[in-house]
C-alpha cells in the first residue's frame, strides 16, 4: 500500500534552480514592451521524472513587513486603481508534460486595453511544477507500507509590461542601526518616484576614523512601493568604537541585464554608529 500526501513549496521573487521536482526557468524576470507585446520563457525539469507544468498569472508586488523582511502582497482582484497586468497577459502553451531533461519555450502574449495610459504595468507568473514524490519512511516487515509525498513546486516570476517612455527615481531616509549579535542590522526609508520600478542595489560601508572600510554588504533592491528595508552587515573582527555607516542605493542589478533598467540617480545616506 502507498500513501501520498502533498508537498507545496512557493518559491517568490527568487531566481535559480528551484528544490525539490522544480523546474528551471529563464529568464528569471520578464520586461514587455507596449510595441511587441510578446516574450519568451525557457522552462527545463532537470529532474528523472515527468513534470506536469502549469503556467497562471496573478496580481502582486513586493513590500516590506515590521521586521523589514520582503514579501509579496497579493490583490486578488486588483481594483482599476492598481497597475495590474495580469488579466492581460495569455501564456502559450499554459500546460504542458515535460518529460526528464526535456526543455519547452512558452510564448507569453499580452492584449492590454486600448487606451491604455503610458506606464509600468505589474504581474506576476506563476509557474507550477507537479511530479514524482520524496520518500519519507519504507517498511519492510510491517505491512510493505510505503510513504512519501508528492511534490508541487511554484516559483513566481515577475513581469513587467511598460508603454511609453519610463522614468525612474528614489528618495533615502530614516537610515538606522541596531547591532544585533555578530551582525549590523540596517534599516531605511524607500520611496519611489517615477513611473518604472526602481530596479537597483543597495550597498552599504562601515568607515573607521581614519577613512578604512571595515565591514561591507551589497543586496539588491526592487522598490515597486515604498518599503523599509533591512540589511544585516557581518561584524566579523570589526573591533567596538565609532564607525559611519554609509549607505547607498545605486540603478542596476547583477542579476537584470542593464538595458531592462531604467536608470535613476544614486542616492545616498549616512550615521554615526558607536559599537560596544
Amino acid at each position: 500500500m502507498k500513501l501520498i500526501a502533498t508537498l507545496v513549496l512557493t518559491v517568490a521573487l527568487a531566481p535559480a534552480r528551484l528544490p525539490a521536482q522544480g523546474v528551471l526557468i529563464a529568464p528569471t524576470a520578464v520586461f514587455i514592451d507596449a510595441r511587441s507585446r510578446t516574450a519568451s520563457l525557457m522552462i527545463m525539469n532537470p529532474n528523472e521524472q515527468t513534470a506536469e507544468v502549469e503556467i497562471g498569472t496573478l496580481f502582486g508586488y513586493p513590500v516590506t513587513d515590521s521586521a523589514g523582511q520582503l514579501t509579496l502582497r497579493t490583490v486578488d482582484p486588483p481594483d482599476s486603481t492598481l497597475p495590474s497586468a495580469a488579466a492581460w497577459i495569455r501564456p502559450f502553451p499554459r500546460r504542458m508534460a515535460l518529460a526528464p531533461h526535456v526543455q519547452q519555450t512558452v510564448r507569453l502574449l499580452v492584449s492590454a486595453p486600448p487606451g491604455i495610459a503610458d506606464g509600468e504595468y505589474w504581474a506576476r507568473l506563476v509557474v507550477t511544477a507537479r511530479g514524482g514524490q520524496l520518500p519519507l519512511t519504507q517498511t519492510g516487515d510491517t505491512g510493505g507500507v510505503h510513504i512519501g509525498l508528492s511534490v508541487e513546486v511554484r516559483t513566481i516570476l515577475p513581469i513587467l509590461y511598460r508603454k511609453g517612455r519610463q522614468t525612474s527615481a528614489v528618495a533615502l531616509s530614516n537610515l538606522t542601526t541596531e547591532r544585533r549579535g555578530d551582525s549590523l542590522l540596517v534599516r531605511a526609508h524607500l520611496e519611489r518616484t517615477g513611473t518604472a520600478v526602481a530596479l537597483g542595489t543597495a550597498r552599504g560601508e562601515l568607515v573607521d576614523s581614519t577613512g578604512k572600510v571595515r565591514a561591507t554588504f551589497s543586496s539588491p533592491i526592487s522598490a515597486y512601493v515604498a518599503i523599509d528595508p533591512r540589511f544585516a552587515m557581518p561584524l566579523d573582527s570589526v573591533p567596538a568604537g565609532a564607525y559611519r555607516m554609509r549607505l547607498e542605493i545605486a540603478p542596476g542589478r547583477t542579476d537584470l541585464a542593464p538595458d531592462v533598467v531604467v536608470p535613476f540617480q544614486a542616492v545616498r545616506d549616512s550615521v554615526m554608529v558607536q559599537l560596544p
